[in-house]
């Protein structure tokens, strides 16, 4: 009867050791995929900061292009009004007005995309660092986890420091400055 006991004890540590490590399991791939999806919204981000940038750099383009036409057609209309020919700088305002407002258009939507940018791009500094950061926790927590689920695993606790680390950088640091 204690052989029956102990065959049925060990059968339901077996089954419960499982039980936990299909958890952990699925523990793993969720932080696996919720780190997945903050990169791919990092990825969507700076796409849009790439975006933004190219779009500046096509309006500042069209801008320049604006203010050398706009340039001409001042000159056309001085031109014309010193040699008394109204009907000509009618001409050349005509041409010159719309120049003067697609060139203003183009100077708030360059506004626009440098305010969007302003915003952006330093929210996106910090969440790259957060996700980093966030990066190295699901790594330490999934490795933990993979420790914590072997059978053949030391106890010892694997991490090491801050402290640990900054010392090894002195002692090395040390030595590469005695050895030149």
């Amino acid at each position: 009867m204690a052989i029956r006991f102990a065959q049925r004890l060990t059968r339901l540590v077996r089954a419960d050791a499982h039980g936990i490590i299909e958890s952990l399991e699925d523990r793993a791939l969720l932080l696996k995929q919720h780190l997945r999806e903050a990169e791919i919204e990092l990825q969507r981000k700076r796409a849009r900061l790439a975006t933004l940038d190219e779009e500046e750099q096509r309006l500042l383009e069209n801008a320049k292009r604006l203010e050398d036409a706009t340039r001409t057609l001042d000159e056309d209309t001085r031109l014309a009004l010193e040699g008394e020919r109204e009907d000509l700088a009618r001409f050349a305002i005509r041409k010159l007005l719309p120049k003067r407002s697609e060139a203003a258009a183009l100077r708030g939507r360059t506004d626009e995309i440098r305010a969007e940018r302003e915003r952006l791009a330093p929210k996106l500094e910090e969440q790259e660092a957060e996700f980093e950061e966030l990066r190295s926790r699901v790594r330490e927590k999934l490795a933990a986890e993979a420790h914590a689920t072997e059978p053949s695993a030391p106890c010892a606790e694997w991490r090491v420091a801050e402290e640990e680390v900054e010392m090894e950088l002195l002692r090395r640091m040390q030595t590469a400055g005695g050895t030149k």
